[in-house]
């Protein structure tokens, strides 16, 4: 089967899982789901990531506060295949003022929207999380 849009799909498993409450997440790891993992591990949003190259899968770790509620409360994707988004740095929203993250694909690399606010750098917005 193939994907036309593997980050969404990956943002779909997550918030799948996330509402089943299960402990983790497998997907087919690419360069940029990877990166994008990446970030919301630093974030504090994941738990940890694992990576089987061998056998072409990874796995994400979500994580849960008290009570078993999910850490992530939402996800978006904003640009798509079918219509990019681009914004200056000047544009980078705040989610709800700051408690989420944008996740921009940059000349640098994918991060998050802060330290693109703080480097200058715009890029294609992929999405929100909170």
């Amino acid at each position: 089967m193939a994907l036309n849009d593997p980050i969404a799909d990956l943002l779909t498993r997550i918030r799948n899982a996330r509402q089943a409450r299960h402990r983790f997440v497998d997907f087919m790891p690419s360069k940029v789901k990877l990166q994008i993992i990446k970030v919301l591990q630093d974030q504090g949003f994941i738990d940890k990531f694992l990576v089987d190259e061998e056998h072409g899968k990874a796995r994400v770790f979500l994580k849960y506060g008290e009570g078993r509620e999910a850490v992530i409360k939402g996800l978006t994707r904003v640009s798509s295949p079918g219509l990019r988004r681009y914004i200056g740095y000047r544009q980078i929203p705040k989610i709800f003022g700051g408690m989420g993250v944008v996740i921009l694909s940059t000349p640098s690399g994918i991060i998050d929207g802060e330290t693109a606010r703080q480097k200058k750098l715009g890029g294609e917005l992929l999405c929100y999380v909170w």
